[in-house]
């Protein structure tokens, strides 16, 4: 109940501000008071999505304590994590994805992903023709083949209306398309079926033999204008490795006794130096941890695609709270979520000692990072191949290390989830 009211009042808010900038003369649109409140929506977009989700068969409900934050894919102020594959007037207005015209084609995300919960918001015209492109390539042939498409079309127009997914299954609830009228998609996504809701409705369900496995998430321009906003995602099925205590003692310390196991149901390490090395490897993976920083100078790392029982020789997720003086946001060392010594972290916005979420997405060079549901990192690896990260691109499977860096580190885990993803079927 309480989040039902968090919600609406989170939503009121949100709606609020768009209406405010949207009365601004159009002189202030550089103005870093219009840049701040821009940032504001975005973060209320993401706590939209953290309290929107609701048991059912669509999933846990986000009080559940290993379920997994959802993230933003679109962060309400610009195209971060997302790329135009034709010249489509792609653009950013009111915490809003807006297209009207221009060469048909996708805006798709940077990363790919397998199963999950996608859900988004889509304001269309009776004329307009636009979809919902699931597990996707960059630039797909045939809906029946290389993606899932929900369409989105008016139902007088279309035998695979609004909510169908084209070609392979009808709509059983598809409502007719009015301008400035705001509808809903939840999506649920998993290796043998996809299911769609439109505006809290069940309108399709479709079975699978052989899943599609990785693909990216588009956004299509067809025909006439179209809108998005609250684009999240959740990713499902991941496997806790570590805050177990069975799975704890299978972990490698060193030195030993770095990290103790908490009656809590936490791991923590702290003043000294060491790591835990995972007893798995992972190739390209989804990695989620809940973690907390205690003091001022603590400075950790997740580090990934490691090279087994090689000391910290993996990429770097920082995790490190750390400000620039004289300033808000900005990390003095990389920040969290940011990947060390390759991309800093667009802001910090996790404080000690409060928990924070982060989520790491590898597809091969490319690497995404999130932190409390917003994205930090968009970076592709272009340096020449190389088995040691530290020297070129490294995409062979590799141990997670969870680093203590240093006698004033202070970090403690209270989850860590993993899956590698699927490899791509078509």
């Amino acid at each position: 109940m309480y989040c039902n009211w968090i919600h609406s009042g989170i939503s009121a808010l949100s709606a609020a501000l768009s209406k405010f900038i949207a009365g601004l003369p159009r002189g202030l649109d550089s103005n870093r008071e219009i840049g701040a409140i821009m940032t504001v929506i975005g973060l209320l977009t993401s706590l939209i999505a953290a309290f929107s989700h609701s048991a059912g068969d669509l999933g846990q409900t986000s009080e559940d304590p290993k379920s997994v934050f959802p993230v933003q894919l679109f962060n309400g102020v610009d195209l971060t994590g997302w790329k135009a594959e034709s010249q489509a007037n792609w653009s950013v207005q009111n915490g809003q994805i807006h297209v009207s015209n221009g060469t048909k084609g996708l805006l798709r995300t940077t990363s790919q992903f397998d199963e999950f919960e996608l859900e988004l918001e889509f304001s269309a015209s009776p004329e307009t023709n636009s979809g919902v492109f699931l597990l996707t390539s960059p630039k797909p042939t045939n809906p029946t083949d290389d993606c899932y498409e929900v369409n989105i079309i008016d139902p007088e127009r279309h035998d695979f209306a609004t909510g169908s997914i084209v070609g392979r299954a009808a709509s059983k609830y598809a409502p007719h398309l009015k301008a400035d009228e705001w509808h809903k998609f939840r999506i649920k996504v998993e290796t043998n079926k996809v299911i769609v809701e439109t505006d809290g409705e069940i309108s399709t369900e479709y079975f699978i033999e052989k899943g599609l496995g990785r693909g990216y998430i588009g956004l299509q321009y067809n025909e006439g204008p179209v809108a998005f906003r609250n684009i999240s995602l959740r990713p499902l099925n991941l496997t806790e490795t570590l805050v177990d205590e069975k799975h704890f003692e299978k972990w490698r310390q060193e030195p030993i006794g770095i990290a103790e196991y908490s009656k809590e149901n936490t791991v923590r390490m702290r003043s000294a130096a060491g790591y835990l090395e995972s007893p798995n490897t992972y190739a390209d993976s989804i990695i989620v941890a809940r973690s907390r920083l205690f003091g001022d100078s603590s400075n950790s790392g997740i580090f990934f695609r490691c090279i087994p029982e090689q000391k910290l020789n993996g990429y770097e997720c920082q995790l490190n709270n750390a400000l620039q003086p004289n300033t808000d946001d900005q990390p003095l060392d990389c920040g969290t979520g940011g990947i060390y010594r390759r991309q800093n972290a667009k802001k910090v916005i996790a404080t000690n000692p409060d928990w924070f979420e982060v989520m790491i997405v590898t597809n091969g060079p490319h690497i995404a990072t999130w932190v409390n549901g917003i994205q930090m990192v968009d970076w592709t690896d272009q340096r020449k191949p190389n088995s040691n990260p530290r020297k070129g691109l490294r995409l062979d499977a590799g141990t997670i290390m969870l680093q203590s860096h240093d006698t004033d580190t202070d970090v403690e885990f209270s989850k860590l989830q993993v899956r590698e993803i699927h490899k791509r079927n078509r």
